[in-house]
């Protein structure tokens, strides 16, 4: 069995930058088991999967641990391997996934994603987060990540996280954000237990960040950018309950993943 894979940077306008994800269309779904293999083979953040539904495509998303229910980044690559390798000819693609329907359409300056908002709710820092990420936060909020404040851009780049306590924390991950030096917020994002200690640049987290930061600048068009070793760049606008994220995205490498038939 033959399945065609892409490896897209997506949230770039180069290669080398960004966060590489891969794409995987299919025809119909192979077992969650042979998905999950893919994407640890892959030992890329992410692996979209997606297979024709109706008008659209259903989409999933892999780490290389565990099944997700959001991410932005893939999303991103796998509507450009729609749009630039497969024909897809309409100006809209519609995903339906465990997030419910996604949007990304081509716009002038590459893709625009419509994505569900995610409003953080303020709570006390525990020990363990503390402990994991060593400084002491500004503000510290709860939505399906734990979203840290951090005073300005300089601690954001310095934190050095403990990766073995933030595992311990009940939920998906930990985002660090402050107000950024030349643009509007910066954040970096810290996933252990996915396996991924530190994402590149994570569309999903700024569907919680956008929301945050539009409150505290009172406006709703905002620019972030994520400090991880490969940086991206992330516009977003919030509407109401959807975010909407704007990147770009370049082919790296297409190839052919061979499966043997009797696994």
């Amino acid at each position: 069995m033959d399945i065609k894979i892409y490896q897209v940077d997506a949230f770039a306008s180069k290669v080398f930058e960004g966060n590489p994800a891969a794409v995987c269309p299919l025809d119909s779904w192979l077992c969650d088991d042979i998905l999950q293999k893919i994407a640890q083979e892959n030992n890329l953040s992410e692996t979209a999967f997606f297979v024709p539904n109706g008008q659209g495509f259903h989409l999933r998303w892999f780490t290389p641990k565990e099944e997700v229910e959001l991410c932005g980044h893939a999303t991103l690559a796998a509507a450009h391997v729609l749009f630039q390798h497969l024909n897809f000819t309409h100006n809209t693609i519609e995903f339906m996934t465990l997030s419910g329907k996604l949007a990304v359409s081509r716009v002038a300056s590459g893709y625009s994603m419509s994505f569900p908002a995610s409003v953080a709710t303020p709570l006390e820092p525990s020990v363990l987060l503390q402990q994991g990420l060593g400084v002491t936060p500004k503000q510290v909020l709860k939505a399906f990540d734990y979203i840290v404040v951090l005073e300005n851009e300089a601690q954001v780049k310095t934190i050095t996280p403990d990766y073995s306590k933030l595992q311990q924390l009940d939920l998906r991950g930990v985002v660090v954000t402050a107000p950024g030096d030349e643009v509007d917020f910066v954040s970096r994002c810290f996933f252990p237990k996915l396996d991924v200690n530190e994402d590149p640049v994570t569309g999903s987290a700024h569907c919680e960040l956008a929301p945050f930061w539009a409150k505290m600048f009172n406006r709703t068009n905002l620019v972030g950018k994520q400090l991880s070793q490969r940086t991206g760049i992330v516009n977003c606008q919030v509407q109401d309950k959807r975010v909407i994220l704007l990147g770009q995205a370049v082919d790296y490498m297409t190839g052919t993943i061979t499966i043997n038939e009797s696994i």
